[in-house]
């Protein structure tokens, strides 16, 4: 009896997704719990697993179509394990009999001919090798002329992923491939019979996240005030501790876990900059669930430290380096998306100098950290050199005057500045 493969609840506030990739063919027989397609939605990707062991009798829905709740992606033949002992029987028999002829050709020809006999276990490696694929990791892999008995598959069973390839096509610690030099080279003009366009269908997640920065603009009065701030201090320390901090830890000590502290002391003398407007009315909240800004392949996720007021020093940096590899290999849940009260993003990384980030959404404040650059600047009268680094706060004008915006920033200046005082909260 065929059984439906069906999209499941997929989560707060998601109706709809679309088709990634399907890990199996129609033909082939999944157990029970085994991964048969993965779906991708605005927030995460989702795993279908089987609920009933067969055989893939069709496919209904192809990669890159959209699906709902409820839609049929294609059904299972649960009788396909009926008469399967007595086919493989049949198979081993027939394979027993080849085998058979095989070793009467081979004494009945020169031994010259035998390399060409061997090929066929060459032939089976190669099919078995494409087995171990997802068919977007087969793409890429392709693309690349990847060699995947160097590939470590984190897929169901082993399988190699497209985000397997893409790690492994990533250069790490700071090296650089031929390619990625041959990137950077100036690019040479083409000659105008070689001007072209290329059409690449959105992917939801990048559907939603540019909705959801024009629904921003439209929803909220958003103004940005700056700052700049003298990362003195605090790069004495980092120098002075890093190699304690990371031999008694496991984490290098970097500078975000810093600003999410003083952001916090800083909300704390600034409730309304942790609230949020639900209709008609302003929401306080008295915790601390500070959102992290990353780049992932698809665009900026913003994944959230609950409770980060509760957090030391060594337990931000370890869940920020958690959350940024998940979403580098696309693997954050729904519940380190949702919520947040307050977020933090670092254009510095990338060699920003200053920017107005956005606000997300139900939040109403979000911080922008830049680039940390020498600058001459004047400290009792003197010309002086210091590592500087602008600061923007973006916030929403309906529940934050600009007062309070101001000295919300000037807070998180003095903080930077003067450690000590945030560790007091002075």
């Amino acid at each position: 009896m065929p059984y439906e493969i069906k999209v499941p609840e997929l989560g707060e506030s998601i109706v709809e997704a679309t088709v990634a990739s399907w890990l199996k063919n129609e033909g082939d027989k999944v157990s029970v719990g085994e991964t048969i397609v993965e779906l991708e939605t605005d927030k995460v990707d989702v795993d279908v697993a089987a609920e009933k062991s067969g055989v893939i009798k069709n496919i209904q829905k192809k990669e890159g179509e959209d699906v709902k709740i409820g839609d049929v992606l294609g059904t299972i033949d649960e009788s396909g394990g009926d008469g399967e002992e007595p086919q493989k029987k049949q198979e081993e028999e027939e394979e027993q009999t080849k085998q058979e002829e095989k070793i009467t050709e081979h004494e009945s020809q020169p031994p010259e001919k035998e390399s060409k006999k061997e090929e066929e276990p060459e032939e089976r490696d190669e099919k078995e090798k494409d087995d171990r694929t997802t068919p977007l990791a087969a793409k890429l892999i392709e693309e690349h002329n990847v060699d995947i008995d160097k590939v470590k598959g984190t897929g169901p069973g082993g399988r190699i992923t497209k985000s397997d390839i893409e790690k492994f096509l990533k250069p790490e610690d700071g090296e650089k491939t031929d390619k990625d030099k041959e990137a950077k080279k100036p690019a040479e003009p083409r000659p105008a019979a070689e001007r072209g366009e290329k059409r690449v269908r959105m992917s939801r997640r990048r559907q939603t996240i540019a909705k959801r920065l024009v629904e921003a603009q439209r929803t909220a009065a958003i103004l940005t005030t700056f700052n700049e701030i003298d990362m003195s201090k605090v790069m004495e320390i980092r120098n002075a501790r890093k190699d304690a901090f990371e031999e008694r830890h496991g984490i290098k000590l970097g500078f975000m876990s810093f600003f999410v502290k003083a952001a916090i002391s800083a909300l704390k003398e600034f409730p309304e900059i942790n609230a949020e407007i639900q209709e008609n009315e302003i929401v306080y909240k008295y915790y601390y669930d500070i959102g992290i800004a990353v780049g992932a392949e698809e665009g900026l996720v913003v994944p959230v430290l609950r409770d980060a007021d509760k957090m030391s020093f060594a337990d931000i940096e370890k869940k920020i380096r958690e959350l940024a590899q998940k979403a580098e290999d696309g693997k954050l849940t729904l519940d380190e998306l949702k919520g947040g009260t307050f977020s933090i993003t670092n254009g510095g990384v990338y060699g920003s100098l200053m920017s107005t980030p956005i606000l997300n959404p139900p939040q109403v404040g979000i911080l922008g950290l830049h680039k940390i650059e020498e600058r001459p600047i004047i400290i009792d009268g003197e010309v002086t050199v210091r590592p500087m680094m602008y600061v923007a706060l973006s916030y929403d004008h309906r529940i934050v005057d600009g007062k309070d915006s101001v000295q919300f920033l000037v807070r998180i200046k003095e903080f930077i500045e003067d450690p000590a005082a945030m560790l007091l909260e002075l």
